[in-house]
């Protein structure tokens, strides 16, 4: 078991990937559509237990704790428990250097009305001699780790692989994941270089107009800070690359959609944390 805390002091915005002070009621939850937008709804495997100091008022904070199942592992696999998806604990990958190895897993979620549903499983991998370079973070605690955003730079401004791996694990069509995806990373680039602008339309193309079927693999894989790759595949582990992005802008707030202060996938982030604590003591 794990346990990751946090504080909220404004509300989540339905419609978008990050929190919002516009909108705070209990129906404008119910109104979206979109499948990878962001929910904290509870559900079978994670609860989250209010603390709050009273009389509550609008500038209390509510402090709670997120508790998720370990994940069942075996020699060569782990399960992400929340959605049962398998993934590799080592693994190689087009234009990679070298076998890059599991340090955590979560899933994503929608919520249809009251009921949570998966969307996607996702997992980072990263170049082992990553962790050599995180020595000043040996003997923190999953939470200290999960909490302190430079720890999570220093990993992404490492000149080594690292890689995130989604698993669908319903069909969604390409445009409407690329969407989700759009609407997260533009509210993190305030402003848009030509070079910045050439990269996001080389992504876009990737997705739009592909059907994104139950079971497909798709791998963002930063080779450095201004290069990432992109690798899709329905069969198994790909043996191409889709596309190259080359922009660090456009690469770094694709990096904080899942690791930064207000992750996508919450479950995610403090499973690597978990990771990194294990691997640094």
């Amino acid at each position: 078991m794990f346990v990751a805390g946090a504080t909220i002091s404004t509300p989540i915005c339905p419609s978008s990937l990050v929190p919002c002070r516009h909108c705070n009621s209990e129906s404008d939850s119910r109104k979206f559509a979109n499948p990878l937008v962001l929910s904290r709804k509870k559900n079978h495997s994670s609860s989250c237990s209010l603390s709050p100091t009273f009389p509550l008022n609008k500038r209390t904070q509510i402090r709670f704790t997120v508790k998720a199942s370990s994940p069942v592992e075996n020699a060569e696999y782990t399960e992400e428990p929340a959605t049962s998806v398998k993934f590799h604990k080592s693994l190689s990958l087009p234009g990679c250097s070298s076998h890059l190895s599991l340090l955590g897993s979560g899933y994503r979620e929608k919520v249809f009305a009251i009921i949570g549903v998966k969307v996607y499983a996702a997992g980072l991998y990263v170049n082992q001699t990553i962790l050599s370079k995180l020595n000043a973070w040996k003997g923190r605690s999953a939470a200290e780790i999960q909490a302190d955003s430079s720890l999570f730079d220093s990993i992404f401004q490492a000149p080594l692989d690292k890689s995130l791996q989604i698993v669908l694990v319903r069909d969604v069509d390409g445009k409407t994941f690329w969407d989700a995806l759009d609407d997260a990373i533009s509210p993190r680039m305030m402003t848009q270089t030509p070079i910045d602008e050439s990269a996001l339309s080389t992504f876009r193309s990737i997705f739009q107009e592909r059907p994104l079927k139950k079971g497909t693999f798709i791998f963002l894989t930063w080779l450095d800070p201004s290069q990432m790759q992109v690798c899709i595949s329905s069969n198994g582990l790909p043996s191409e690359v889709d596309a190259t992005i080359e922009s660090e802008h456009v690469s770094f707030a694709l990096y904080d959609v899942f690791f930064g202060d207000a992750p996508v996938s919450p479950s995610l982030k403090a499973s690597v944390a978990t990771g990194l604590a294990t691997n640094l003591k």
